[in-house]
């Protein structure tokens, strides 16, 4: 029997084309995903939100439990979809957060053991920066520097991508994310779990005439506050029924809905166009939102821009954006150790 070689991250040697396994499993999606170099092999996903459904939103156990009787069989299905054996890996990248702390655990030590076993470098990704690095996957030939929309259910920015790995912040929200917004307006009007997509869903039969604060703050023109729209439609909803008037949700869905992304779409081309940057990207689950995607396009081709949008399905949680913020980590040797532990928060920069 071989021995296995003690594991020590400064050891690796970096190869140019390297074949990199993602695994994602921060809320209620298990997903893996093979790329080889910038090209994607595979992307598979085993997804609990039909029993979160149930509950209206996602139950930290109830996941945990999910990503455990899943994440071995969707890490096969990867391996075998992208037509390569385990030995053919180079790299293992994993979610070690944000997200939540139990569904973390079950994909670090998985990651963990298997990069043990292979005798390669684990790879710790930021979620957050696994949904910028999606771009590379909608262009693989998309290179620096460019300006980044960013909205999901953790964050919203808009960012100046200067180089692979970093970034400088233009503006970001001060409270709430997009995406928490639009679960909580989507609780307020009764729709079911997801809420993003069904807030999107109704806003199409609906009217633009609520008013509704813009989530830009005026002060520096630099901070997004989601958390004053979503009280400001809670209040809306609330004030109406106590009057006895009938609320039309659509009209309200709309309304919210354009509040929410037309100042960040507005800001976003705006910084392309002082910074003289010629590409736009986004990434983060609210983009996979057909308005804002239109919305998005519509301005970027008035201004001349080019745009570079993921496909929706990797807008959303999913491994193929882990695996390709893995690939940057592992062509500037930033291998983890084995050591490596979940975190429930972490800074956007890390």
């Amino acid at each position: 029997m071989s021995k296995v070689q003690p594991y020590n991250p400064k050891n690796f040697i970096i190869k140019p084309n390297p074949v990199i396994l993602g695994i994602e499993s921060s809320c209620d999606e298990t997903a893996a995903a093979v790329i080889r170099g910038r090209e994607l092999l595979s992307s598979r996903i085993i997804s609990s939100a039909s029993e979160q459904a149930k509950y209206g939103g996602v139950v930290p156990e109830i996941a945990s439990r999910a990503h455990t009787d899943a994440v071995d069989e969707v890490v096969a299905l990867a391996i075998e979809d992208a037509g390569i054996t385990l030995s053919e890996i180079d790299g293992v990248a994993v979610t070690y957060g944000a997200g939540l702390l139990g569904a973390l655990l079950v994909g670090v030590s998985f990651a963990k053991s298997l990069a043990y076993a292979l005798g390669v470098p684990l790879i710790a990704v930021n979620h957050i920066r696994g949904h910028l690095a999606a771009a590379y996957l909608g262009e693989p030939e998309l290179k620096p520097p460019f300006v980044t929309m960013l909205a999901s259910g953790g964050h919203t920015a808009v960012l100046h991508t200067l180089d692979y790995s970093h970034f400088e912040v233009i503006a970001s929200t001060c409270d709430d994310a997009a995406g928490e917004a639009f679960d909580k307006v989507a609780r307020v009007l009764s729709l079911p779990y997801p809420g993003g997509v069904n807030v999107e869903r109704l806003a199409k039969d609906g009217s633009p005439n609520i008013h509704l604060p813009s989530c830009l703050v005026r002060e520096g023109n630099n901070r997004f506050s989601y958390s004053g729209l979503k009280t400001a439609v809670i209040n809306y909803c609330h004030n109406a029924e106590q009057k006895g008037e009938e609320v039309n949700r659509a009209d309200v869905a709309c309304s919210f809905q354009r509040a929410a992304i037309d100042p960040l779409v507005k800001k976003t081309v705006e910084s392309a166009v002082a910074l003289k940057v010629g590409t736009v990207t986004a990434g983060g689950g609210v983009v996979a939102n057909g308005y804002l995607r239109n919305t998005l396009q519509a301005e970027c081709r008035k201004r001349g821009l080019k745009l570079v949008l993921p496909e929706k399905k990797y807008c959303t949680d999913n491994a193929a954006m882990i695996a390709a913020e893995g690939l940057i980590k592992y062509l500037n040797g930033e291998f983890a150790p084995l050591s490596l532990n979940a975190a429930a928060q972490i800074p956007l920069g890390n």
